[in-house]
């Protein structure tokens, strides 16, 4: 586990940039609301919205298995039962099974004096047998290299020390280069596998989603070239289906669209001959690429990049849809995040504790959701790259999703998610920034005030807006006029209000106000755990509904994100 001392230097100099985040958080609104008016038909479906938000994941997964882990999981998993999925990487590592920055390990895997394998479900089990308790699945990443597999020289050391303030290129070691007997590699692939299968059942292993390695056309994970990589994924697929024909294969989770790399990945799949087999191509039922933002910091605030982020996600789409062999393949989006790296602090990801990045999360779905139709692609999902970093300072700048077991912002607005319907139906914002003016240039002029509806089989309207900008600073709030119809005969409807603001849900807000203590005691980790949760409000007057038609006025500040259920 790597101590609190070596990026402590790095959180001073954030220490005040997150003060002046959490000032902002607590500002007052900037000038005169803004007018906005809204239309939501529930009477005009428009297909499935589907559930793209329900991947989650990280680099470290033996944080899963600590105490902040379990309870992050534990409220992952009850967004939706059985629908949740999460993917880690470093499963196949060397080591003991001790959590540090952008590193974890089972020892699944080593050899004898004789060279004899010697295969350890012990730590795997634990990490997998903790998702399966709270109702998650697993997003099997088969990587990286276990140190008696690699082809590594042996003066190489295994493990990378990386630390927060580390230049990326620095993560090197044996554990990601190719293994130096493709053989021995397949067959721990297909052992593990037939003992998953043993342990949690054919049924459940075959809903999982199995890929090989982590970007492997970047700097870092991977050492082997392109064509040791089509060799390793060939002899890993291969003994996933040997084991499991029905099982989900895919990848390969490239940085950024994967650019020459990724067509030549995909040129393989479908036209290659296959390294295990000798036949053309190679199974798979998904892909995936990466798509990030790109903050910076200008005149004393983040500015966010969600232009950079939307740009990447269109382009992958683009790069898979343009092969015909590939078009109509399941796409996930392996990691999607405002920027590259969830343990790096500085200046620019100052963003992470507050509002800032709840709003951005939604903004940039909604979009998501749109580039996958106008690009007419198969989305199965967008995974958010962000889970919790165990045992270090409260609110420390990291991407997370809780800080020391209290959720932030940011977890609420996947709950709202999660009280969407399973339809989308017409909706239209007058303040919404258009799909290819926020593609082109973000939202640095107006603010994006936008929204998302749908309707559930029992009839329940959910809308979902929110007043994103990128720019870090206080700005106006919206005052919203929503204009419904749809909603069937007469009568009166309840309106249930839940938000995610600088006052609502909001634990960062909480802590600036309580002097931001680094050791809060009980009484304090008390007032922090009910800051963050999400309190609904009932309407105490029932909406009013004649001929189907309703109007509602509602206000979200800057930053604000808000959920209205309309129902009998």
């Amino acid at each position: 586990m790597a101590g609190k001392s070596g990026f402590c230097g790095a959180l001073t100099l954030l220490g005040g940039l997150l003060a002046s985040t959490a000032s902002l958080a607590q500002a007052p609104a900037s000038g005169p609301s803004i007018p906005v008016t809204m239309t939501v038909d529930a009477g005009k479906p428009l297909g499935p919205l589907k559930p793209i938000w329900r991947f989650f994941g990280a680099d470290e997964p033996n944080y899963a298995t600590m105490k902040d882990g379990r309870k992050l999981l534990d409220h992952l998993g009850k967004l939706r039962p059985e629908q949740v999925y999460f993917r880690a990487h470093n499963l196949l590592n060397t080591g003991d099974g001790t959590a540090a920055f952008k590193w974890g390990s089972t020892d699944i895997y080593k050899e004898d004096a004789a060279g004899k394998p010697i295969y350890d479900w012990t730590i795997a089990d634990h990490i997998i047998d903790t998702y399966r308790a709270r109702g998650i699945h697993p997003y099997l990443q088969l990587g990286f290299m276990p140190e008696a597999l690699s082809s590594a020289p042996k003066s190489t050391p295994y493990q990378h020390n990386w630390r927060p303030g580390f230049s990326y290129k620095l993560i090197e070691g044996g554990w990601n280069a190719p293994p130096k007997d493709y053989g021995r590699w397949a067959e721990l692939i297909y052992q593990w596998t037939r003992h998953n299968i043993e342990r949690y059942g054919r049924d459940e292993v075959a809903r999982w989603y199995f890929e090989v390695w982590n970007e492997p056309n970047g700097e870092s994970y991977w050492k082997g070239t392109p064509e040791e990589f089509q060799k390793m994924h060939d002899y890993a697929v291969d003994a996933v289906r040997r084991a499991l024909p029905e099982a989900k294969v895919g990848g390969p989770d490239a940085a950024g669209t994967g650019g020459a790399f990724m067509d030549a990945f995909m040129a393989h799949l479908a036209r290659g001959t296959n390294y295990a087999t000798g036949k053309i191509g190679t199974p798979t039922d998904f892909l995936a690429f990466h798509a990030k933002g790109q903050p910076s910091f200008v005149d004393g605030h983040v500015r966010m990049g969600i232009a950079t982020h939307l740009r990447g996600v269109n382009n992958g789409f683009a790069k898979i849809a343009a092969v015909p062999e590939m078009a109509h393949k399941a796409i996930v989006i392996g990691e999607s995040d405002p920027e590259g790296c969830a343990a790096c602090p500085g200046p620019q990801n100052a963003y992470r504790n507050g509002t800032m990045y709840s709003s951005y999360t939604v903004a940039s779905f909604a979009r998501i959701w749109d580039l996958a139709d106008t690009n007419k692609v198969n989305l199965d999902g967008a995974l958010t790259w962000s889970f919790t970093f165990e045992d270090q300072p409260w609110f420390a700048g990291y991407r997370q999703l809780a800080t020391n077991g209290i959720d932030l912002p940011v977890m609420n607005v996947f709950r709202l998610f999660a009280m969407m319907g399973e339809t989308r139906i017409g909706a239209t914002s007058s303040g919404e920034v258009p799909l290819a003016a926020i593609m082109a240039d973000g939202v640095r002029a107006a603010p994006d005030v936008g929204v998302v509806a749908t309707k559930a089989a029992d009839g329940t309207v959910a809308i979902l807006v929110w007043n994103y900008h990128d720019d870090d600073v206080a700005g106006p709030d919206a005052a919203i006029h929503l204009d419904l119809a749809g909603l069937g005969a007469g009568g009166t409807r309840t309106i249930t209000e839940w938000r995610v603001d600088k006052t609502h849900a909001d634990a960062f807000s909480a802590w600036a106000a309580m002097g931001s203590p680094q050791s809060p005691d009980e009484k304090q980790y008390a007032v922090l755990e009910k800051a963050s949760e999400m309190a609904p409000t009932v309407r105490p007057t029932s909406l009013a509904v004649r001929s189907g038609k309703a109007g509602l006025d509602v206000t979200v500040p800057r930053q604000g994100v808000m959920l209205l259920t309309v129902a009998r």
